[in-house]
């Protein structure tokens, strides 16, 4: 057998496989159930549960990415990937114990302020490159010790009211950085959860200010972090309070 025929015969073999290993990075399978799903930044999941087949078959193209694959990705495909990752295995967690009122009623009883790191998000109830994972070690171990990008806060949500809004658009490495910067001041303009009082100079903020500060202050304090989504500026020396987080699961009524 000559050189050409024996390259052609490894192609053949070769080729099935390189097909089956490759990853839709337009994400278009979440995309198209966030777009039906979801609205205003909250779920239909009795949509979701009437489309379980679409949302497994989606799942498991993620779990399918080795190690090796991930780790050849460039960095807006990664967080993209992580992101829906992240969003999309919590609609099946929710689904995996719906009806419910909120998150925090999945597992054992825990107090508030164990809630950041409950019980939900130390489930190891899917696989991710190659193992057993949480939704934990996505955002912990993965999103916030890999990358210096503290906009994931605001496109990460956790099946809550005081979660910013679930887009209705996957996350895609082409127009991440547009994504983000959209989920950061969709989260900030929302009076219900942030908002500055200039006359008693009193910021109100979300939790996740006080949860992930560090996470916004490593270049500058917070109140530099927050000064472009407000159409007041913010003064220097403004009191910061935080908020009282919401837990009821975010339902399309």
């Amino acid at each position: 057998m000559n050189k050409i025929s024996l390259s052609l015969l490894f192609s053949f073999f070769l080729a099935p496989s390189l097909v089956a290993g490759s990853f839709d990075h337009s994400h278009k399978a979440l995309d198209v159930l966030f777009k039906k799903y979801v609205s205003n930044g909250l779920v239909n999941y009795k949509g979701f549960q009437s489309d379980e087949s679409n949302l497994n078959q989606y799942l498991d193209s993620l779990s399918n990415v080795s190690e090796t694959e991930y780790a050849a990705f460039s960095q807006p495909e990664k967080i993209a990937f992580l992101i829906n990752a992240y969003n999309a295995f919590t609609i099946r967690l929710i689904l995996d114990h719906y009806p419910l009122k909120s998150i925090t009623d999945i597992g054992s009883p825990f107090s508030k302020l164990n809630l950041v790191r409950g019980t939900p998000w130390k489930k190891e109830f899917f696989s991710l490159l190659g193992k057993k994972r949480t939704l934990d070690w996505i955002e912990h171990e993965k999103l916030r010790k890999d990358f210096s990008e503290p906009r994931i806060h605001f496109a990460i949500v956790c099946a809550s009211i005081g979660c910013p809004a679930l887009s209705s658009d996957a996350y895609a490495a082409p127009i991440i950085e547009k994504q983000l910067q959209a989920a950061k001041r969709i989260f900030l303009t929302n009076k219900n959860k942030n908002s500055y009082d200039a006359e008693k100079n009193v910021l109100y903020l979300s939790q996740i200010f006080n949860w992930f500060k560090d996470d916004f202050t490593k270049k500058g304090n917070l109140i530099e972090f927050l000064q472009d989504s407000f159409s007041v500026k913010i003064k220097p020396d403004a009191v910061i309070e935080y908020n009282e987080y919401s837990w009821m699961l975010n339902e399309q009524k």
